[in-house]
């Protein structure tokens, strides 16, 4: 068995095959990993960081709060994994940070905190409403996505008064959100 030394040398390689046979084994390590990851994630070399995270988010001793911070992180693949790691360990304590992330800069940071939102389900609907109804458009997309695939009957309101906006993305999730609650007709008030 390799020494925790060694796996994190073979981690930083550089060789994806080398870091991918040494993700297991330090989630195997347990306990022991966790302090060497972690200074990994406080790296200045965001590949590391990329891969500090990689573990962690798969790691069943680590925690949401670990992960969270690094939606702000500089490097877009940084941010990626740690909104593709939330979705793996939903917690309520990461809403705020997954709502935010619904307007990154990359939209697959978007994408994959929606995912993460779903994941905690319910109580992330109000905060979801209120991206639908004061952010900026890509949010809004992503927001409304999230609500069509929670199916939660709060958000019935805000998906019928984007049907009268003139966006097409938009329009496509609320009626996307509005069919998934069996409101297949929405009645739409003459002029």
């Amino acid at each position: 068995m390799s020494t925790l030394s060694e796996l994190l040398n073979d981690l930083t390689s550089g060789n994806e095959t080398r870091a991918e046979a040494a993700v297991s084994a330090l989630i195997d390590l347990g306990e022991e990993a966790l302090p060497a990851l972690l200074d990994l994630t406080r790296s200045p070399d965001s590949d590391q960081r990329w891969w500090g995270l990689r573990v962690l988010a798969q790691s069943p001793r680590s925690q949401a709060g670990w992960l969270a911070p690094f939606l702000n992180d500089p490097a877009r693949e940084v941010r990626q994994c740690a909104a593709l790691g939330l979705a793996l360990k939903p917690d309520e304590s990461a809403l705020q940070p997954l709502v935010q992330a619904l307007s990154d800069e990359d939209s697959m940071v978007g994408s994959l905190a929606v995912n993460a939102l779903v994941k905690i389900g319910s109580a992330a609907v109000p905060a979801l409403i209120d991206v639908v109804q004061a952010a900026p458009q890509s949010a809004r997309i992503h927001a409304l996505r999230a609500l069509a695939e929670l199916r939660d009957q709060r958000a019935i309101p805000i998906m019928m008064k984007v049907m009268e906006e003139d966006s097409a993305l938009l329009g496509h999730w609320a009626k996307e959100g509005l069919e998934r609650l069996g409101l297949d007709m929405v009645y739409i008030k003459p002029v």
